[in-house]
């Protein structure tokens, strides 16, 4: 059976992966809420240990990834997350056969949330890494905005999926996704292709100390640069930021705004419209960044990035202050764009500075170190918007992020200064 082109497989891989979280994750709250009866503790409980387990394995399986083969590391990765998401589905109808009603709806999210975050960490890393060896660091930034194009298409018919599935039963969704989930792991098996992976070490050497190798080498080359480091820090408070913002602005939508009273649409139908909107606008948003943003020079990356990075955080303030919603839906499409955007430079910028043979592993120690901000991040958020409102709780998710700012701008004037020494004075700083 003939492989088919990476990019070609990157791209089924992000349209699959697209259609089945937007089926799942459209209605997820009514799931959880209405279907299953978690309490907001019990929600924020699911996400903690989600992050905690992207957080204690994200280098390990990472490290699986540049020692063996990171098409085997997708390809687990994604056939977990199926099995994850159908046992997520299925979690009222296991309790009651196999545990006899012992088991309750919120421990079997919990496990279900916990194989999901095995999942994530043997994906996370390994994705990346292999696109970018199959297609090459030049390339790659240019695959992931047509991925981005990819995605907003059929995140548009997974919301419309969400929706029918969900007006039968509320459990569906997740029945689906889990199910695409586990076929598109098939679908590798059979045609993804690595033919650019080198491991990290001679074969001869035993399993064990290649992969401790490999994770050595990936700690030394972190410590050995100051723009990784970087990187690291920028990883850590995106991720303080963004789960607060994510766990809370449906409940700005319906506790602080009111929704228009065109056609009397429920909160599900508005919130179905925000989705397909964010889906067209982001399309073209990353159409026209595929025509005119450069991914080969490193000076001009990091400066669309902190430019992007500002208008981002500019529009979550707005969002959060926002005082009818129509300002706040305007402020969420562009933040939403900006981060069509963000997304393909921070990855582009990151492989550009990062050597192939530890990439999955520093890849994941950056997914990890975002796992841990939003661990300690979202509880600081939620906790303010608990004592206080929703605006101030949002407004911290983006002040949390403000320094990502001056480590840009700091990383790049020491770039600037790199370039102007002579190159046989440098001969140790990061490409």
């Amino acid at each position: 059976m003939n492989k088919l082109h990476a990019s070609t497989i990157y791209l089924i891989m992000s349209g699959v992966a697209a259609f089945a979280n937007a089926t799942m994750f459209t209605t997820y709250a009514l799931y959880y809420v209405s279907g299953l009866g978690l309490n907001p503790f019990q929600l924020v409980l699911v996400g903690t240990f989600l992050e905690l387990t992207i957080m204690l394995l994200e280098v390990p399986t990472g490290v699986v990834a540049d020692t063996y083969s990171r098409r085997l590391s997708v390809i687990i990765g994604v056939t977990i997350l199926g099995l994850a998401y159908i046992l997520e589905g299925s979690v009222s109808l296991v309790s009651e056969v196999v545990f006899q009603g012992a088991l309750s709806l919120f421990v079997g999210v919990v496990i279900a949330e916990i194989i999901r975050g095995v999942g994530e960490t043997f994906l996370s890393g390994a994705s990346q890494a292999w696109l970018a060896d199959e297609v090459g660091v030049d390339k790659m930034g240019s695959v992931l905005l047509k991925a981005n194009q990819v995605t907003q298409v059929v995140s548009i018919l997974g919301v419309l999926a969400s929706v029918g599935l969900s007006t039968i039963a509320l459990h569906l969704p997740y029945i689906a996704g889990g199910i695409l989930y586990v076929s598109l792991g098939i679908v590798l098996v059979v045609f993804m292709p690595e033919k650019h992976f080198q491991k990290s070490t001679p074969e001869e050497k035993a399993a064990l100390r290649d992969a401790i190798a490999t994770f050595k080498g990936g700690l030394s080359l972190i410590r050995g640069r100051s723009i990784l480091m970087a990187f690291l820090l920028v990883t850590l408070f995106i991720g303080a930021g963004s789960e607060g913002f994510d766990r809370l602005w449906e409940a700005h939508f319906i506790t602080s705004l009111d929704f228009p009273s065109i056609g009397d649409f429920s909160a599900a139908v508005w919130f179905g419209i925000i989705s397909v909107a964010c889906n067209i606008f982001c399309f073209f948003t990353a159409w026209i960044a595929q025509k005119y943003l450069s991914f080969e020079d490193e000076s001009k990356v990091a400066r669309s990035m902190a430019i992007f990075t500002s208008l981002r955080l500019l529009c979550i303030v707005g969002f959060s202050l926002a005082g009818s919603f129509e300002f706040a839906f305007v402020s969420f499409i562009l933040m939403a764009m900006t981060g069509t955007i963000t997304g393909p430079l921070y990855d582009t910028w990151v492989n550009q500075n990062i050597d192939s043979k530890v990439r999955a592993t520093v890849l994941s120690m950056s997914s990890q170190v975002n796992a841990l901000g939003q661990t300690v991040g979202g509880p600081v958020v939620g906790l303010a918007a608990s004592q206080f409102t929703l605006r101030v709780g949002l407004s911290i998710a983006a002040l949390i992020q403000l320094p990502i700012l001056f480590i840009y701008l700091k990383a790049m004037n020491k770039k600037n200064q790199d370039n102007r020494v002579p190159v046989m004075e440098q001969p140790n700083l990061p490409s």
